[in-house]
């Protein structure tokens, strides 16, 4: 989700509940998005730490709680308080306490649970796990969420009556739910019309920008072969059909590539990698002396975008 969108959830759940602390929660919904400026850089120089990154280590239920706290606690200072609002030129005062600490990470969840509903999803259960969660129903940033969101920000910084805060409040989450709604029954409705067949058994739906175009994926039994195509739910039509093998050898006998497999596995960029992608798959190629294994996911905008190629002895 947007940043703005991230602010506004909560921001707006507690103004419901008529809280005092509305800008706590608020602060608290962004603050897992500061990993742009204080976490990405570690996951750059030290490349292992592949983790630190953007919807990485920030977006799990243990350190969510504190980048929120960490970050309350810095923007209550006084100093910075009256820094900020003098540029915004509105009164930002917030409280550190035990209350406002948990209306932070209140906002903090609200940020994990939206992106739990985008495309490739977070690390919910970090350090326990590295593995992702995603209700994969919103597209990574929905532009006209984000426009929306952005405009009822302004209403809210502008000085205007209440009684149209309070609907461009509503107004806004009215969408935001509709749009979420809408969304998950595109989704089923993509994938009722797209049933396995043949050799496959496993069908799943991602989504695109369009609210109703969708990647589908469908898969054999042991993984081995990947059939996927876009499909629109109103047209009823499908484009971009390919068909795609997890691991293509070539030079080399299957077994020998699986053993240069395993190499690579230990390499930090194919951790990451794997890791980022929905659907790993890899062409391997043997020159004689060496394994060349191209790693590509299924799921790549241009099939193969994204490519990491890593040599082998």
């Amino acid at each position: 989700m947007d940043f703005f969108t991230h602010f506004l959830v909560p921001f707006i759940i507690l103004f419901a509940l008529k809280s005092k602390n509305k800008l706590e929660g608020g602060l608290g919904g962004i603050s897992p998005d500061l990993d742009t400026l204080f976490v990405v850089w570690v996951g750059f120089l030290v490349p292992y730490l592949f983790v630190f990154t953007h919807r990485g280590i920030t977006h799990s239920l243990v350190f969510a709680a504190i980048t929120s706290t960490v970050f309350l606690y810095v923007i209550s200072r006084k100093s910075i308080n009256d820094f900020v609002s003098k540029i915004l030129r509105r009164d930002l005062s917030v409280e550190f306490t035990y209350k406002t600490v948990g209306i932070a990470y209140f906002g903090a969840l609200t940020h994990l649970f939206l992106d739990f509903l985008t495309s490739r999803g977070i690390p919910l259960l970090y350090p326990f796990t590295l593995q992702r969660f995603s209700a994969e129903i919103y597209y990574y940033i929905d532009l006209t969420t984000a426009v929306i969101a952005l405009a009822v920000l302004l209403i809210l910084y502008l000085k205007v009556d209440m009684k149209y805060k309070k609907a461009a409040m509503a107004i806004f989450m009215i969408i935001l739910i509709s749009f979420g709604g809408i969304r998950a029954y595109e989704k089923n409705v993509a994938l009722d019309d797209n049933p396995v067949s043949d050799d496959f058994i496993y069908s799943a739906a991602y989504p695109t920008m369009d609210l109703f175009t969708w990647t589908i994926v469908q898969s054999d039994q042991s993984n081995q072969t990947y059939y996927s195509f876009n499909y629109n739910t109103l047209t009823k039509e499908k484009e971009d059909a390919k068909v795609v093998q997890s691991l293509t050898v070539s030079g080399g006998t299957v077994s020998s590539a699986q053993e240069a497999i395993n190499k690579a596995d230990k390499f930090t960029e194919v951790q990451s990698f794997r890791w980022n992608a929905h659907y790993p798959c890899i062409n391997a190629n043997f020159n004689g002396k060496e394994w060349t294994l191209t790693y590509f996911d299924v799921m790549d905008e241009g099939y193969r975008s994204n490519n990491l190629t890593v040599t082998v002895n």
